[in-house]
């Protein structure tokens, strides 16, 4: 058997999962890692900064030239406007990388604060050579999917942001398994654990938010990661992290 049909196995026969318990537990690791999750945030606002100002230069530049083409709107060319317009796109684009390899190594940090291991914090592990391919493409996709949920209306994107959300988890502990593999087990654990992943993510949300404008606003930062978590645990109760070593005891890992 190998891992990736082991996977889904797994989450075939998981056992119900308690919202209060899990709940319980994000506030427990939050303590463990709101550091670490302040400077995720932090070094993905920095990365898109160079991104932000690429994506309004036309504007400013339009500005600075003829700024009476904000002012006389009847006489405006709406052509001009089309180089804003992919620069949003791609501004997006890398965007979505930069969030998913951040959150992806962020998660690895949960697994090493959490079982107290001596593991040194790497926020950059999903950017090197032997998974940066790899991350582009799994951001990619979820892109894509995202794009094609909102075109499909407000309830399609409802849906797909759990598995889109645990695939970024199952990528984080799993990532010699391929993209599409990745994503279609993402799917399984989405469908399967969807409305309990769902209601955690949404009130993880809110608490961090509502603490975090309690705290003077600037404390959203701190609390931001906390929605995190209850992906993190979904993966740990659904697969666990031993499952390497039962495979190796029915057969070998799909490389």
């Amino acid at each position: 058997m190998n891992k990736f049909d082991f996977l889904l196995t797994k989450i075939d026969n998981a056992k119900a999962l308690d919202f209060g318990t899990i709940f319980n537990q994000c506030i427990g690791l939050f303590k463990k890692t709101w550091v670490q999750g302040l400077v995720t945030l932090l070094l993905t606002l920095v990365f898109m900064i160079p991104f932000y100002v690429l994506m309004y230069l036309p504007l400013i530049r339009m500005g600075l030239t003829n700024p009476e083409s904000f002012q006389d709107l009847d006489g405006f060319n709406i052509a001009l406007m089309i180089p804003f317009y992919l620069m949003i796109l791609v501004f997006v684009f890398f965007a979505m990388i930069i969030d998913f390899g951040l959150k992806s190594a962020f998660f690895r940090i949960c697994k090493i604060k959490d079982f107290n291991e001596s593991t040194a914090d790497d926020y950059f592990y999903f950017f090197k050579k032997p998974y940066l391919g790899k991350t582009i493409k799994l951001a990619a996709t979820t892109f894509g999917i995202s794009i094609l949920a909102m075109l499909l209306c407000v309830f399609p994107i409802i849906y797909v942001m759990v598995p889109i959300a645990l695939i970024n988890v199952i990528y984080a502990f799993n990532p010699d398994m391929t993209a599409s593999e990745i994503v279609k087990v993402g799917f399984n654990l989405g469908n399967k654990k969807w409305l309990i992943t769902f209601g955690l993510m949404i009130v993880a949300a809110l608490l961090a938010q509502i603490v975090g404008f309690i705290m003077c606003c600037v404390g959203v930062f701190a609390t931001a990661s906390f929605a995190y978590l209850p992906c993190y645990f979904v993966y740990k109760e659904v697969i666990g992290f031993n499952e390497t070593h039962v495979i190796d005891d029915i057969g070998t890992i799909q490389e």
